[in-house]
């Protein structure tokens, strides 16, 4: 046996063992409103040891007996039990038992997967340089991605729960998150309800629809032929302007959005739809000149010529030859710019006073009052994530394909 070999099995194991029980014993009391308490210490000593099961069944020569991963879950299992006392998640095993036997079940299962895969081929014995780097490298992922999965959809989860709540549940419990379906599909949507006909979050889509898709309609009618100049036409500072394009990103919003507020005041574009729909495109076009240079770089000029020997002039051959072929590179433009006009709040927060005309974000922002119950705020907050979530999730092909562009020649 080589102790490097026993070292990283057992860090694997504990690292496993010490995650698995923490994300179920939250998601746990979450679910359920009962304070769990996670035997994190017998979890990992859990978790070691049904690693080092696992890497000496894979080295064991016998054929019989129970498979390394199967050997290994049962040692996981029977050892959680044993060192927690047969309170894994520190509650007796009378109360909620249900969900603890399903987060029981979940962490074995899980736990046993993540150790199986990440010691995969692993031996006791001498191990290269190479073996050793594969393992840290899965362990690394895995445990990245479960961490920043939980950064993500945890805040989704009490956003969407906390909205689905009753004044009465929230203030009796604020850690149970749980879905009453006792009080039906009217009573869970009670706070969505009320934000349309109370809180005129109808018209706060509508005024986000609008200035969202107004502002990526200019500012690709700006881009394009920027960037199109940028990358094809010869003439004095191309290079410098190709460089210097981002340069407006140097100035944080907050140093611009006090001129700005005094411009905006004395022309009276203060309080309007368009004061938002001038700002929100000038810093939105440099960032979309940007990534479609990029694009037009990347397409064969000899199509270009050939339109042009062909007779048509330099608006004909964009219009019918360079636009078609880049429209990956205008739908990622159209869909970043997008989400950064629909989840922009600064400017919107400075300049809007109207009710009328709130964007959608500064509709939430609204919400944000000791006079409006905590389950309305997160039902605006679900309502404002939610549309742009799905086109995000649509255009999410175009929006690689878009970005990648132009980033290889060849």
């Amino acid at each position: 046996m080589r102790p490097a070999s026993l070292l990283i099995a057992a860090v694997t194991g504990l690292i496993w063992g010490v995650t698995a029980m923490v994300v179920i014993g939250v998601t746990l009391t979450l679910i359920t409103g009962e304070v769990a308490m996670p035997q994190a210490t017998a979890a990992g000593l859990a978790g070691i040891l049904a690693a080092l099961v696992l890497v000496w069944r894979q080295s064991s020569d016998s054929a019989g007996g129970l498979p390394a991963s199967a050997l290994s879950a049962l040692t996981l299992f029977l050892v959680l039990m044993v060192a927690s006392f047969a309170a894994p998640f520190g509650l007796p095993l009378s109360t909620v038992p249900v969900w603890q036997a399903c987060g029981l079940v979940v962490f074995v299962a899980g736990a046993a997967w993540a150790i199986r895969l990440c010691l995969s081929g692993a031996r006791l014995g001498k191990m290269s340089r190479y073996e050793r780097e594969v393992i840290y490298i899965r362990v690394a992922k895995g445990t990245g991605f479960v961490v920043f999965s939980i950064i993500v959809a945890l805040p989704f989860y009490v956003m969407v729960m906390t909205s689905l709540k009753s004044q009465q549940a929230l203030l009796a419990n604020p850690l149970d998150l749980s879905i009453d379906v006792s009080q039906g599909l009217d009573g869970l949507l009670r706070s969505y309800v009320e934000l349309f006909t109370k809180f005129n979050f109808g018209r706060y889509l509508l005024v986000s629809t609008f200035v969202s898709v107004a502002t990526v309609v200019l500012t690709l009618l700006f881009s394009v032929p920027g960037a199109y100049a940028v990358s094809r036409l010869k003439f004095p500072g191309q290079a410098f302007l190709a460089r210097s394009v981002l340069l407006i990103y140097m100035v944080p919003a907050i140093v611009l959005v006090i001129p700005l507020y005094a411009v905006f005041s004395q022309l009276g574009l203060r309080n309007t739809l368009t004061g938002l729909l001038i700002v929100y495109p000038a810093t939105t076009i440099p960032v979309a000149l940007y990534m479609l240079q990029g694009y037009f770089r990347g397409l064969p000029s000899e199509l270009e010529e050939a339109g042009l020997m062909d007779g048509l002039s330099r608006i004909g051959v964009i219009l019918k030859i360079t636009l078609p072929l880049s429209l990956p590179a205008l739908a990622s433009v159209s869909l970043y710019v997008f989400m950064i006009a629909w989840n922009e709040f600064l400017f919107a927060f400075m300049f809007l006073d109207d009710p009328d005309i709130f964007t959608l974000s500064r509709g939430v922002v609204s919400l944000n009052s000791s006079e409006v119950p905590r389950q309305h705020l997160m039902a605006g907050a679900v309502i404002a994530t939610v549309p742009v979530l799905f086109i995000f999730l649509w255009f999410e092909r175009f929006l690689v394909r878009g970005l990648t562009a132009g980033s290889v020649k060849g």
